[in-house]
């Protein structure tokens, strides 16, 4: 047989999703890899067992782990899972590493090579490997799902014989892949769609949505982006005057969305509760970076809270409500970036330590923690993470 493949069951909070699709349990049989889901892995992403062992894989137990080269998770292990693993095999999954030193040192003493997929390099080559892209995209649809699901009126202007009931304005705050897929599921619903972001780039891309974009333009605002495309921090002037112009404009709208995150660091405070205030009565906001703290003082996390008359939405792992297509997603991601790894004559799994996809994901690897930003020892640039 091949190398071993475990698809792990998450036990971790409630963590809906699976690392594997029927699809990829597919794929890898047909790299020669030799596959092993976990009892009960897709039950949550609506993948019976039955389905997996239909295209081949073998059911078995959480201790089957102990004989992969490969585990495959949707996040970090605990140190319970990192206990099942044999020294040498390689996990991959959502990490989470920035701040989590010590779980990430626990990864290399138990002589993992473990890979995080959301430090996956924005280069052309990787795209159909970019699990932020990918989840992103799904938690912009799902957050306006949950905003029309709580908001007490209709999304759409509606012209009846009984009179005409007004679109709901929606205004999204940051037009990074989230916020793009919430301004086209708003408009999609009706809604009369608005959105801010501090990228030049954005400017263009709110426009061909057919949603209004809010920004104070001046020369700060023209040179803020990354090389790798995501948001800068801005000074405390441009924040200052950003801020007015969007507390204007928010006591105008119905919806809000917040979506801005910047990988490693607390989630910028976007939404005051002075700005929460002055919104219509029946108002509702979603905040995506809940996880980081959120975008809107006085969310709570898992919860829809009344903060000063706004309902506010707090769901972490939005793409997790949403855990089929979540999970057939990330799932493709993984398979594609293990394909990566795969030498296909022989069949067998091989890093190529060389490899810039490698070089930019690998946290672990020989009992040492390799990742630059991570304290590795390697150099390495973190410019655009």
């Amino acid at each position: 047989m091949g190398n071993v493949v475990f698809v792990a069951k998450e036990i971790t909070g409630d963590e809906t999703r699976v690392a594997a699709s029927v699809e990829t349990v597919k794929k890898m049989i047909g790299l020669g890899l030799d596959v092993v889901v976990e009892a009960g892995a897709g039950a949550k992403s609506k993948i019976p067992d039955a389905e997996f062992e239909a295209v081949g894989a073998r059911i078995g137990s959480v201790g089957a782990a102990a004989t992969a080269d490969v585990v495959l998770k949707v996040r970090r292990p605990t140190e319970e899972d990192i206990g099942g693993y044999k020294s040498g095999a390689i996990v991959i999954a959502v990490m989470d590493p920035y701040g989590n030193d010590e779980a990430v040192a626990a990864m290399a003493k138990a002589g993992l090579s473990s890979f995080a997929m959301e430090l996956m390099p924005r280069i052309t080559r990787a795209q159909s490997m970019d699990v932020l892209s990918s989840q992103a995209n799904l938690a912009g649809y799902q957050a306006v799902i949950e905003a029309a699901a709580v908001y007490d009126r209709a999304m759409p202007m509606m012209m009846t014989a009984a009179g005409t009931v007004p679109a709901a304005k929606v205004f999204v705050m940051g037009a990074g892949v989230a916020g793009l897929q919430a301004i086209a599921t708003a408009r999609r619903l009706g809604a009369a769609v608005s959105a801010t972001d501090v990228r030049p780039a954005a400017k263009e891309q709110v426009a061909s949505l057919g949603a209004k974009f809010i920004a104070v333009e001046d020369e700060e605002f023209k040179a803020a982006e990354t090389a790798g495309g995501y948001a800068k921090e801005m000074s405390r002037e441009y924040q200052a005057k950003q801020a007015a112009l969007v507390a204007e404009h928010i006591a105008k709208q119905d919806i809000v969305i917040t979506t801005a995150l910047i990988p490693g660091r607390p989630a910028p405070k976007l939404v005051s509760r002075e700005m929460l205030k002055s919104m219509k009565p029946g108002a509702v906001a979603v905040d995506l970076a809940v996880e980081r703290g959120g975008n809107i003082e006085g969310v709570k996390p898992g919860k829809v809270a009344d903060v000063d008359g706004v309902r506010v939405i707090g769901f972490p792992n939005m793409a997790g409500r949403i855990a089929a297509s979540a999970s057939q997603l990330y799932a493709k991601n993984l398979v594609t970036f293990l394909e990566t790894m795969v030498n296909k004559e022989t069949k067998t799994i091989a890093l190529n330590l060389e490899d810039e996809l490698i070089k930019a994901t690998m946290l672990t690897h020989a009992g040492n923690v390799v990742h630059p930003a991570f304290g590795g020892a390697k150099k390495g640039t973190t410019d655009g993470w």
